[in-house]
């Protein structure tokens, strides 16, 4: 490969590990080491079924940590390939010379603006008749602490196999701390997870790509309707619980336009149970209609409350996200503008 691959990896690492540097203290401290710990895993090449070495685990989290005092300050740093540089987040760019050397580079900010790199094996590629494209990653070359299985930026679709593989095996580790009967805990409950603990969650991340993917093309389809302004109102919030309001609003568009309708009528029951165990914080604050539908199902089994409940979603999101859309992204009561007018619509039942 004449891309200079193991420079690339560096060059992408350094700029995760820069990210990380300036943000792993937006965590709480349970969730920071946690993430640390499956951080390590990934770099250190273990199994989930592996034991993790606690002396060498205390060792590399030391280390870390003075690597992370080293770079908190440090500028991120371009990226090259084959003697052209570009700017770390032009991911289109790099992405044209690396896609056909069957590599996949994304780039972009997080929640609370946060820093986000990754570079990986390119799986698949798709250029939809909608107007945005979607990559399909395997195997990650170089990721940040925080992994996220899929992100969209500009039209550009981005699905992480591998990342979503290692979500599922958090969030399982999670459930298993309380084995509660609830939402996570049935959406397990249809695999085998004693038999192959590895295979179990490859088949689980195999399943749940598809749900991801029907997010992603929600997001896409909200973004087509709500314009370049609401990314300007998110920024100037960003930070505060307007941000967590305004994402969390949007995601309830995205799932109400394509990833409810679409669960619903597959019958993909495991994915419905997952997509309400990850209905938590403000998600949860936001949209309790969607619990007591889940649960109107749950007794049933009549899935077409939840296929009324996402259409009446629709309306309901696109409205309310568009009325914010009237506000002044200069002004400085606007956290509290956005604040008031979603707390006024919160979707019950």
């Amino acid at each position: 490969m004449s891309v200079g691959i193991e420079k690339l990896i560096e060059t992408v690492q350094h700029n995760c590990d820069i990210a990380d540097a300036q943000h792993g203290g937006d965590y709480t401290m349970c969730t920071y080491l946690m993430k640390m710990r499956e951080y390590f895993r990934w770099v250190g090449g273990y199994g989930f079924s592996d034991r993790i070495p606690a002396d060498e685990l205390g060792d590399w989290l030391e280390s870390r940590e003075g690597r992370f005092n080293e770079l908190e300050e440090a500028d991120f740093s371009s990226i090259e390939v084959d003697g052209r540089q570009a700017d770390p987040f032009d991911a289109e760019l790099i992405n044209s010379w690396l896609n056909p050397h069957g590599l996949v580079y994304s780039a972009g900010l997080e929640n609370c603006a946060r820093a986000h790199f990754y570079l990986a094996h390119l799986d698949s590629s798709e250029q939809q008749q909608d107007g945005y494209s979607l990559h399909i990653s395997g195997k990650e070359l170089a990721r940040g602490l925080n992994s996220p299985p899929a992100m969209m930026q500009e039209s550009t679709i981005y699905l992480r196999r591998e990342a979503l593989r290692r979500l599922m095996w958090e969030r399982l580790e999670t459930w298993r701390w309380n084995s509660l009967d609830n939402p996570m805990g049935r959406a397990f409950a249809c695999y085998d997870l004693e038999t192959d603990i590895e295979e179990a969650l490859s088949l689980i991340a195999d399943h749940e790509l598809e749900s991801v993917r029907q997010h992603e093309i929600g997001e896409y389809l909200a973004g087509q309707m709500l314009g370049d302004k609401w990314n300007h109102l998110l920024m100037a919030v960003s930070g505060t619980p307007a941000e967590l309001m305004m994402r969390g609003l949007r995601d309830h568009l995205a799932d109400c336009l394509a990833t409810i309708p679409y669960l619903v009528e597959d019958g993909r029951e495991s994915s419905i149970h997952f997509l309400l165990g990850n209905l938590s914080g403000m998600r949860a604050q936001l949209f309790p209609s969607l619990r007591v539908e889940y649960e109107k199902w749950r007794e049933s089994g009549d899935r077409r409350g939840l296929l009324e409940l996402s259409k009446r979603g629709q309306d309901h999101w696109q409205q309310l996200a568009e009325s914010l859309l009237v506000f002044d992204e200069g002004d400085p009561h606007l956290r509290h503008q956005v604040e008031e007018a979603v707390n006024n619509a919160i979707m019950k039942a």
